[in-house]
């Protein structure tokens, strides 16, 4: 198995009810993340940085997600990323030509709303990790998997697609 490290920059995934002003707040120590990994028998390091929607990503904050992965000893990463941005940011990190593999994954729902899909998104995000050779970076989302040159987010439809040019 393994040894994975999870970094976590916000997005929809991490959302939470702010019964105060009555909107949806990024929730910055990832208790989503903890409560999946919980019930699981695997050991997960989760780090929390950036904490925002992916609209409100900056460079800056890609270059502050560059650097911990820079820093990390961990060569198997899952990002959890907001979807707005997700193919942004992965290009990003592709440009770095780290020799690490890493998978990005978030949700359209927040978990704390409807658990599911970014319960399965995760889940699968695991599990492709665990099947890839090749240092890159991935995308997993809606059970679409493989490199972010090839998956894109259908905002017709609401969900992430491989791209009709890379099925040939």
């Amino acid at each position: 198995m393994r040894k994975i490290l999870i970094i976590s920059t916000g997005g929809t995934f991490n959302k939470v009810y702010d019964s105060i002003n009555g909107g949806l707040l990024i929730d910055k120590e990832s208790k989503a993340i903890e409560d999946i990994a919980s019930k699981w028998l695997c050991e997960f390091e989760i780090v929390n940085i950036i904490g925002k929607d992916s609209l409100e990503m900056t460079n800056q904050d890609r270059l502050e997600l560059l650097a911990t992965l820079n820093l990390s000893e961990y060569n198997n990463i899952i990002i959890i990323h907001g979807t707005d941005t997700m193919h942004t940011t992965a290009e990003y990190l592709a440009d770095a030509d780290l020799e690490k593999r890493i998978v990005l994954t978030g949700a359209m729902m927040p978990y704390s709303i409807d658990s599911v899909e970014a319960t399965a998104n995760f889940s699968s995000a695991y599990g492709y990790l665990q099947t890839l050779t090749d240092n890159d970076v991935y995308i997993v989302m809606n059970g679409v998997f493989g490199s972010y040159k090839n998956i894109q987010k259908d905002r017709t439809n609401g969900r992430f697609i491989v791209k009709k040019d890379s099925l040939s």
